[in-house]
This record gives structure tokens, C-alpha cells and sequence, in this order.
């Protein structure tokens, strides 16, 4: 019943009175009101107005295969589209995939993850209905060496992605945050199968806060999402499939050199720690400089008093980001 009722609500113009449904149904009022509030509790905003009767105003924002391919423009990316109601993590997922014959293009997104995680194995919040958690798998003719570098073509696209969507001051923290007013909006973790020179496969994870209303007490200094940024509900089938055009078009430059060279100055044009104080927890010894953008290798260039130092890996802090201060 809830079902009918739905569609009819969706092709209607303007208001739907309880009995107007009722006679179109032949059940009795109450089972309309019964069926509107079972709409409600699965997300739909439905007004209701005495003596004028129901309006659908806003309907849930589903994350399905055929909502993500509606919007998909891609040569490759994301086909196939594969979405799961729940996974352990999409990257653990896509992984599994490879390993089982899976082609380059694989596109898994979990509506929720049970076990998320960032960079360091650090655990990341995967709320069904929140946001969008996602898998890239690729299978490059890449040295090793190189496969990192992919973290930031990655993040390109999703600034990209979040500023065509309407995400304001969308900016790049090296080398897999995105940020939008000095918090994080989105993080980026690549993950690589490989020989000593050779790439079995490259998954790219990405998990993009969208519809969080709030944060836990513990991360909300630190984090926004496009909701508190934006306050629109939008598409996340549409902002995933954008990632994945905009990706498309950053990887096939890249692969023209297999390195940063022909990408660097759009991406320190957005990155947040370039001509900033960053504070760096080297495996060696920490130390503090001023970041001077990326070089052609995608390590971040930091100008320390000992000279110019390349950071390959480790933690970076930006003054004035996440609380540094």
C-alpha cells in the first residue's frame, strides 16, 4: 500500500486529501495514515495540512547501483558500479575483488562500513545514510614507486567534485584530506598489491562526510560535511559519480607522465599547506617549516632552516588546521 500511495504523492502537483487516496485505494483513512507515517519513518517529509490533506516535500537520498550509473559519465571509472547495504570496508571489499579476477574500473560504495579506517589504521565513522564510502580498483602499468602519487590525483578530482556541488573554499591537505573551512570534509586512503616491480592492483578509498548533522565530541574541532557547509541535502549517487569523472580526466593526464609534473600547479593552487607553517612528525626527528607546494614525485617540499627538506611520508600539520596552533 505504502508503495502505491508513495508513487502517487510523487506524480501529484500540490496537495492529496486522506480521502481522495482512500477512494482511490478502497481502504479506509487510517490505513493512509498508517502507510504516510510508515513513508516518514523511512525518511520521506511529508506534509499534512487539515482539510487540504498530504504533500511529498523531500524524499530520503538513497545511494543504489542505478542512481550512481544515472549520473555516471565516465569512460571507465566506475563501471561496474557495485553498492553494498553494509561491507566491513569498501577497500577491504574492492581487495577481495581483485584478487578474484575483478577489472580495473571496479567502483565498490558501502551505504554503511563496520570497519572503516584512515590512514594509520585509524578507524573512520561510516554511518548508513551519512555519507559516501567508496572503492576505486585499478590495475596501472606503474612502477611501485609511483602508486602513492595516486592519493593525490584522487584528491583533485573530489575537491573538484565538491566545489561543482556547491562546497565552498574546498582546499587539499597533504597528501589525503580535503578540507572546507579549516576542517575535514573527506579522506583519502590507497592501498596497493604489488611485486618488487610490479603492480598487481591500487585500491583508492574514499569516505566523504555528506548529510552528518553533527559529529562526536571527539572529532567535531576537526570535521564538517557538505550539509554543515552547504545546508543542501544533495545527491550522493551524483557527488559520487562526479568523483569519478573528474578522476578519470586527472589519471589519464597523469599516466601521460606517470608523475605529478604535469599536474603541479593545479594542485598547490589548492593546496592548504603551501606558503604555511606545517609541522611534520618525522620517523627521525620532528621538525617545522615553512610548505612550499608538492614537487613532480608528489612529496611535499618544506623549507626548514637546515635548507629544503622532500616529505615522502609522516604526519603533517598546517598552523591554524584541526587546531594547531
Amino acid at each position: 500500500m505504502k508503495e502505491k500511495i508513495l508513487r502517487l504523492l510523487q506524480e501529484a502537483d500540490g496537495f492529496l486529501s486522506g480521502q481522495e487516496i482512500s477512494e482511490m485505494f478502497g481502504v479506509t483513512r487510517t490505513s493512509v495514515w498508517k502507510a504516510i507515517r510508515q513513508l516518514e519513518e523511512m525518511g520521506y517529509e511529508i506534509e499534512a495540512v487539515r482539510n487540504k490533506g498530504y504533500r511529498l516535500c523531500s524524499e530520503p537520498d538513497f545511494l543504489t547501483r542505478e542512481r550512481v550509473c544515472e549520473y555516471l559519465d565516465t569512460a571507465w571509472a566506475g563501471h561496474p558500479v557495485q553498492v553494498f547495504d553494509s561491507v566491513d570496508s569498501t577497500n577491504n571489499e574492492a581487495k577481495r575483488q581483485a584478487e578474484s579476477g575483478a577489472e580495473q574500473g571496479l567502483l565498490v560504495i558501502g551505504e554503511q562500513q563496520t570497519a572503516g579506517r584512515g590512514r594509520r589504521g585509524r578507524a573512520w565513522d561510516s554511518e548508513k545514510g551519512e555519507g559516501i564510502f567508496m572503492s576505486l580498483l585499478l590495475k596501472p602499468d606503474l612502477e611501485p614507486a609511483h602508486a602513492s602519487m595516486l592519493t593525490l590525483v584522487m584528491g583533485m578530482a573530489v575537491r573538484d567534485a565538491l566545489e561543482t556541488v556547491g562546497v565552498p573554499g574546498v582546499q587539499i591537505k597533504w597528501p589525503n584530506d580535503i578540507i572546507s573551512s579549516g576542517k575535514k570534509v573527506c579522506g583519502i586512503l590507497t592501498e596497493m598489491s604489488a611485486q618488487v616491480d610490479y603492480i598487481n592492483h591500487i585500491v583508492i578509498g574514499v569516505g566523504i562526510n555528506v548529510h552528518n548533522r553533527e559529529f562526536p565530541e571527539e572529532v567535531r574541532r576537526v570535521a564538517t560535511s557538505v550539509f554543515l557547509e552547504t545546508g543542501q541535502h544533495i545527491c550522493r549517487a551524483e557527488l559520487a559519480a562526479h568523483c569519478m569523472r573528474y578522476f578519470e580526466g586527472y589519471y589519464g593526464r597523469f599516466l601521460q607522465t606517470q608523475d605529478m609534473s604535469g599536474l603541479i600547479g593545479e594542485y598547490n593552487a589548492s593546496l592548504v599547506n603551501c606558503g604555511r607553517q606545517v609541522r611534520v612528525l618525522d620517523l627521525k626527528k620532528d621538525f617545522t617549516g615553512v610548505a612550499r607546494g608538492i614537487d613532480a614525485e608528489g612529496e611535499l617540499l618544506v623549507e626548514t632552516e637546515d635548507g629544503l627538506k622532500r616529505v615522502s611520508a609522516g604526519e603533517v600539520s598546517v598552523r591554524g588546521v584541526y587546531g594547531y596552533v
